[in-house]
């Protein structure tokens, strides 16, 4: 339950390095997808995701929070 307990009382920091670390998992992921997505045996058939728009908004944001947080996490 430590883990747990962790995660509750987390700082102001922590919040904002974890925020950043889920966005930088949903641009991965956005990133994995356009690669399926170009590597499609029939490419006529276009999907209606943006990945890329979505992988750079997520990348940009998380790797922004993710230096936001970064100085305050290792002043500790």
């Amino acid at each position: 339950m430590t883990w747990w307990h962790d995660l509750i009382f987390l700082s102001d920091a922590g919040r904002v390095a974890m925020a950043g670390l889920a966005f930088v998992v949903v641009a991965l992921i956005a990133m994995v997808a356009e690669r399926l997505r170009g590597k499609r045996a029939r490419i006529d058939r276009v999907g209606c995701m943006p990945w890329m728009t979505i992988f750079l908004f997520a990348a940009v944001i998380g790797g922004g929070l993710l230096a936001t947080a970064l100085p305050a996490l290792l002043k500790g």
